[in-house]
């Protein structure tokens, strides 16, 4: 954890839902900011507290829920839009405390984070930017906005090969110009080998992207090990839809076309908004795409939240209990948050439906996720549930 935190204060609310923060200066390429420091960790019993439910809530792999923080700063926010008090340039000093918290969880500088929305469009960046007739190497059954946008190049001679996910670094050969791939499977929650693949791809001269979705959150995350990776953050980090990372190495972003390039991008945002000239930022930045504001305000106590936490004590937590369940399950215990079984007809999805538990079901498997909310309760919950049936 580094002393640059974020706030959790909206851009319009007079008061802070964070209130024992200080604040120090923070100063970006086109904005100076006041970013409230803290350097107080969060234990897990504490980060348990900031949820107002989450009995039987078994989806944060699907989506994550709010914390009470969240909650009161979007309902600030949409109070002081309604009365004609929201101020873009103070969102923007939000997007930017975000940017430096995003950074500090997932330990890159915040000059080498990109915002967005979307996952495929952060992929469809890379996948457009790729050389004619270029070689990417992917996991069979990877979720489709990691997957789509790479064939959707075959046009220019783009070839993709889609490996199982065990075989991939073995996959890759000096040929390979990129190996995207999730660090943890959406369907399955498998967690990929990341050290044997970048390990791979250094011998290969193989550029590296990895999607932390379904990672972030839940487990330690290193996003400088990779060339790129994308998370969206409205699930493990249970911000609100609509606020996505995109880290680069510098390397990297040489190769890479800012194609989705507004006045967002610009070296000097409000410099930026009419043409004819472009003149865009020289780090990560370029590569940004317009905020949706109001998503932003509440992704800030959320990840605020998460770059507290000590994320090795989080995964002990909710990969035990996805061990205990495997357990009962009969399954091997495989150390992931996410526990999914074969389910094509969704008989055991509906039994924990009508037990009131709220899971997911996935390429014809029933899906469940353990999050900060959970406990073992919700394991004998479910075992229950499928015992019943």
């Amino acid at each position: 954890m580094s002393p640059a935190a974020t706030s959790t204060s909206s851009p319009t609310a007079k008061t802070a839902t964070n209130p024992g923060a200080g604040k120090t200066a923070d100063t970006s390429p086109s904005t100076s900011t006041s970013t409230s420091t803290s350097t107080t960790t969060v234990t897990l019993l504490e980060a348990r507290a900031r949820y107002a439910s989450g009995r039987g809530y078994l989806a944060a792999c699907t989506l994550g829920l709010p914390t009470i923080d969240t909650i009161a700063a979007m309902r600030a926010d949409t109070e002081a839009w309604a009365g004609g008090q929201a101020c873009a340039s103070r969102y923007g000093e939000v997007v930017e405390r975000v940017r430096v918290g995003y950074a500090d969880l997932v330990n890159v500088t915040a000059q080498s984070v990109a915002i967005g929305s979307q996952t495929s469009v952060m992929a469809g960046l890379i996948a457009a930017s790729l050389p004619d007739g270029a070689e990417v190497v992917l996991p069979l059954g990877d979720f489709s906005s990691m997957v789509f946008p790479f064939l959707a190049q075959a046009h220019r001679g783009v070839t993709v090969r889609q490996v199982p996910l065990a075989d991939l670094a073995s996959s890759l050969t000096a040929n390979t110009w990129l190996v995207a791939f999730s660090l943890v499977q959406s369907a399955t929650g498998t967690v990929a080998d990341s050290d044997a693949i970048r390990a791979a791809a250094r011998v290969t001269g193989t550029f590296t992207l990895c999607d932390t979705t379904q990672a972030a959150g839940w487990m330690p995350v290193d996003a400088s090990q990779f060339d790129a990776t994308i998370c969206h953050s409205y699930k493990w980090l249970c911000a609100p839809r609509g606020v996505a990372f995109f880290t680069v190495a510098e390397t990297f972003a040489a190769q890479l076309h800012p194609i989705n390039a507004g006045w967002y991008a610009g070296d000097d945002l409000w410099a930026s908004c009419y043409g004819p000239a472009m003149a865009l930022a020289a780090e990560a930045r370029r590569f940004d795409v317009s905020p949706a504001w109001p998503a932003w305000v509440g992704a800030e106590p959320a990840i605020d939240l998460f770059r507290r936490l000590d994320m090795t004590e989080v995964r002990a937590h909710t990969a035990g209990l996805g061990d205990a369940l495997s357990d009962g399950l009969g399954l091997p215990r495989l150390d992931q948050a996410i526990v999914s079984w074969p389910d094509a007809g969704g008989r055991d999805l509906a039994r924990l439906a009508s037990a009131g538990i709220t899971a997911s079901g996935r390429a014809g498997r029933a899906r469940v996720a353990f999050h900060l909310w959970n406990d073992r309760d919700d394991v004998d919950a479910v075992l229950d549930a499928l015992r019943r049936g």
